[in-house]
């Protein structure tokens, strides 16, 4: 398959930089996934009525850290770090403009003089190692530092600076675990009245986290789409969600993901026999690269709630491989018409 073949025009005017004021106010196009009936439009808040107790909402409860940082070089020059991973204690996995000309040792100065940021070493084409450090040189944690001194990681499609207001507009308002880069931005739509009204209706909802890594704002690298792979995502599914989810499935009642990344990680569970039984109380972890494509065949997810996905990108062919390439691309050529937000911070579809 070629990548070229997923993709769609977008003018830039409907790329949304801002938030909604009101969560659940975003723009909902419903689609038919038998293709019985055509593209319906409504406000996400009229989600319940598209629910019922034969549904069980699965969420992804990723807390997106204050990821990105400046930081200044011995020589004077402005270096970009994007924390990834944590390695423990001090130490911690970051994207690094320019990582090549850096060289072990070396200290790295941040906004807030009280920390500065040491590189251990590199570790990949755009990664390295770095240690956060006090002023007088002993360990620091990283995510304290962060929260002090780092910026919101809002997409580069954001074309803007992050405000105060996006430390929490950037997170879902069930976002409890540390760890992502990037928001599940599907899951930005709820609000705590959406949620309740869910649940009046009798809908289950499961929780798993999966941390969202600066992949996702990677362009695919091949023109090839079986070429290409994903970086790994680390993710974690509590004993009870996989009951809930493994019960349902035997009683015949739909799964529904709120946005790629639950997709990803249910499938993985699936895929990593998780579902097969009782997991005695433990949470299960792991990483994952699974990279969904047209041809994959889910085996968990029934119905998906998704926002609308840059071109040839591993979001969209998700998004393609569960709908339908010629599909997906005419419902986006539909929200183009209707003059749809898109991306990040704007409208969503429910494909049901």
């Amino acid at each position: 398959m070629r990548l070229e073949d997923y993709s769609y025009h977008l003018p830039q005017s409907l790329i949304a930089q801002t938030p909604l004021d009101d969560r659940s106010s975003s723009r909902l196009m419903v689609v038919d996934r038998r293709g019985i009936t055509g593209p319906v439009h409504g406000a996400f808040r009229g989600l319940p009525d598209l629910l019922d107790e034969n549904d069980l909402l699965v969420i992804n409860r990723s807390r997106v850290v204050p990821a990105r940082a400046f930081v200044t070089r011995e020589t004077g020059g402005e270096v970009e770090v994007l924390f990834t991973r944590e390695r423990g204690g001090c130490e911690f996995e970051a994207w690094v403009k320019s990582v090549g000309r850096l060289t072990p040792g070396e200290v790295l100065r941040c906004e807030d003089p009280r920390w500065v940021f040491r590189f251990v070493e590199r570790i990949g084409g755009r990664e390295g190692i770095l240690r956060a450090e006090t002023a007088a040189g002993a360990g620091a944690k990283i995510g304290e530092v962060l929260e002090a001194l780092g910026h919101v990681p809002l997409p580069p499609y954001i074309q803007r600076p992050d405000e105060p207001g996006d430390r929490e507009r950037y997170q879902t308002v069930y976002a409890r675990e540390k760890g992502s880069v990037a928001a599940p931005t599907a899951g930005l739509h709820f609000d705590a009245g959406l949620l309740a009204e869910i649940g009046r209706r009798g809908v289950g909802i499961a929780p798993l986290v999966l941390h969202v890594g600066p992949g996702t704002f990677s362009p695919l690298d091949s023109d090839e789409v079986e070429a290409n792979e994903l970086d790994r995502e680390y993710f974690t599914v509590p004993a009870g969600t996989l009951t809930a989810v493994r019960e349902a499935k035997k009683s015949g009642k739909r799964i529904v993901a709120v946005g790629t990344t639950v997709t990803r990680a249910l499938e993985s569970a699936h895929a990593m026999g998780w579902l097969d039984e009782a997991s005695d109380g433990e949470i299960l972890s792991a990483d994952t690269n699974l990279f969904i494509y047209p041809g994959y065949k889910f085996q968990v997810v029934d119905r998906l709630i998704t926002n609308f996905h840059l071109p040839q990108s591993s979001l969209l062919l998700l998004v393609c491989a569960f709908l339908g390439r010629e599909r997906t691309l005419d419902c986006y050529r539909r929200a183009v018409e209707d003059k749809y937000r898109f991306y990040s911070y704007g409208d969503a579809m429910f494909i049901r």
